[in-house]
């Protein structure tokens, strides 16, 4: 950035889940920003995530390249999935959202969830994909996943064989890691380390564990949450003392599988992925930065995008707000992590179904009313 947009404004808001992704809800703020009469000031959108949906989307909005495949979807079914690169002096940089090929939202339409048989494989065929076309450093974001596997299904799609005690590769889900006997690693893809990006700090096992949290978001019954902690606990076995570290429970354990097998390193998501977008670099000499998310709640508190934007923009002395779909924190809060205050939709608009439909005119409308620095 150069010195000409010294006082600028820095647009640095994460996702409003089901209405608006990161680079949309940038976009109509700095709209709004304008339509106020804020068009001498320059303004700079840089869309975040934390690691979960709209990784992909936000980085490739700061300048990396989006990259097509077919991957094998959560339920077995091929879908197109994407991942972003940029070449680093290092070597090229892959970033992978776990649930652009195994998440939630993968899920053919009208299906219903299948929580031991979802498998993380078309994960590891985005991975594999990266690096046999240049990637040497894997940022793999978690969240929103479909499967608690473990990482069983990623793994299998790097090379790893997990193996039943006849010798016979595992079949996909977390359900069938309870005959696991033996892995073979001999076979895996090489060349290449692997961050997570995560922010979830849960164990593999356990009532805090993958498949006690997570497994019923994904339409778990308690009788299939027993089955997939005896699965999970089997895998567990071949990598003592990991199963315990924060963020292995992450996205149905692939956490977990990725520690273990990949030897990777867990980072915190928003720190992360804001120096990935260089964050630092474009804050230095603003005058101001938005930030928000969909709802600026409990959660936002322990540590989400918005929250990691504030702390971000402390150390340079950049003052913080917020914008969001609704609230339901009290101003002090807001304070007590950095942002100074926050508006919502619904401070304009009562109706919460518009606030979703119209998400983008209402934000632009909230922008002009109360942003204009």
């Amino acid at each position: 950035m150069t010195g000409s947009t010294a006082g600028r404004v820095v647009v640095a808001p994460d996702k409003f889940r089901g209405s608006l992704t990161a680079p949309e809800v940038a976009a109509h703020v700095a709209a709004g920003l304008r339509a106020a009469g804020a068009g001498r000031v320059p303004v700079v959108p840089l869309p975040v995530a934390d690691g979960g949906d709209g990784t992909v989307e936000a980085v490739v909005a700061s300048g990396f390249t989006r990259v097509e495949t077919e991957v094998t979807g959560p339920l077995g079914t091929r879908v197109t999935a994407a991942y972003a690169v940029r070449d680093e002096p290092e070597g090229r940089v892959a970033v992978v959202e776990l649930a652009e090929a195994s998440g939630l939202r993968r899920l053919p339409e009208g299906s219903a969830p299948a929580p031991l048989t979802a498998t993380s494989h078309g994960t590891g065929e985005l991975i594999a994909h990266a690096v046999r076309h240049g990637a040497r450093r894997i940022v793999l974001g978690l969240g929103g996943s479909a499967c608690t596997d473990g990482g069983a299904g990623m793994l299998q799609a790097l090379g790893v064989r997990l193996l039943d005690a006849a010798g016979n590769d595992l079949p996909q889900g977390g359900a069938a890691l309870r005959d696991l006997r033996a892995i073979d690693t001999s076979g895996r893809l090489r060349g290449f380390e692997v961050v997570v990006a995560s922010d979830v700090d849960n164990p593999l096992l356990g009532p805090y564990g993958a498949a006690a949290v997570y497994g019923p978001q994904k339409g778990a019954t308690p009788e299939d949450v027993a089955v997939l902690e005896t699965g999970l606990a089997r895998l567990a076995v071949h990598a003592p003392g990991l199963a315990g570290r924060p963020g292995a429970g992450a996205a149905g354990g692939v956490g977990f599988g990725a520690l273990a097998f990949l030897d990777a390193e867990i980072r915190p998501g928003i720190g992360y992925l804001l120096d990935l977008v260089d964050f630092d670099r474009h804050v230095r000499g603003a005058r101001l930065v938005i930030t928000g998310e969909g709802s600026i709640d409990e959660q936002t508190l322990r540590g989400k995008a918005p929250m990691g934007v504030a702390a971000a923009a402390a150390r340079h002395g950049v003052p913080v707000v917020a914008v969001c779909g609704r609230r339901s924190v009290s101003d002090e809060e807001l304070r007590a992590v950095g942002i100074e205050a926050a508006y919502a939709l619904t401070d304009i608009e009562p109706d919460p179904h518009r606030c979703m439909t119209e998400a983008g005119p209402l934000l632009e409308r909230l922008a002009a009313a109360f942003l204009v620095p």
